[in-house]
C-alpha cells in the first residue's frame, strides 16, 4: 500500500489526556522522520519505526530534532507550530511522508 493520508495517531490523543507530552518542557524531544512511498501509517500507529524510513547522504535514521513553539490557539483550534525543518545537506530520493514523534 502506498503512503497516503494524514493521521493524528489515536495513541497520541490518549497520551495528551494523560499529560504524557509537554510541548514546552525541554525534557520532551520531538523529531521528524522521513519515509518513502512504502510506509503504511494509520491512526493506529503508536511509535517511531525505521521500517521504510528513507536513507541518504547526511540523513540520520530517526530524523531531525524539531524546535517547538509554545502551543496557542486560533478560534476553536489549538496547535503548536514547529520551526521549519531544513534538511540542507541531505541527498535523498522521493520523500513521501513524515512522522513527528516524541
Amino acid at each position: 500500500m502506498a503512503f497516503n493520508g494524514n493521521f493524528l495517531c489515536t495513541s497520541f490523543k490518549v497520551e495528551l489526556m494523560k499529560a504524557v507530552h509537554n510541548f514546552t518542557a525541554a525534557s520532551n524531544v520531538f523529531k521528524l522522520a522521513l519515509y518513502d512511498n512504502s510506509a503504511t501509517f494509520t491512526a493506529a500507529t503508536t511509535a517511531y519505526t525505521a521500517t521504510n524510513e528513507i536513507s541518504g547522504t547526511n540523513y540520520t535514521a530517526g530524523g531531525n530534532f524539531l524546535t517547538s513553539v509554545t502551543p496557542t490557539s486560533s478560534s476553536t483550534t489549538a496547535f503548536t507550530d514547529f520551526a521549519d525543518e531544513v534538511f540542507s545537506t541531505v541527498t535523498i530520493s522521493a520523500v513521501r511522508g513524515a512522522l513527528i514523534y516524541n
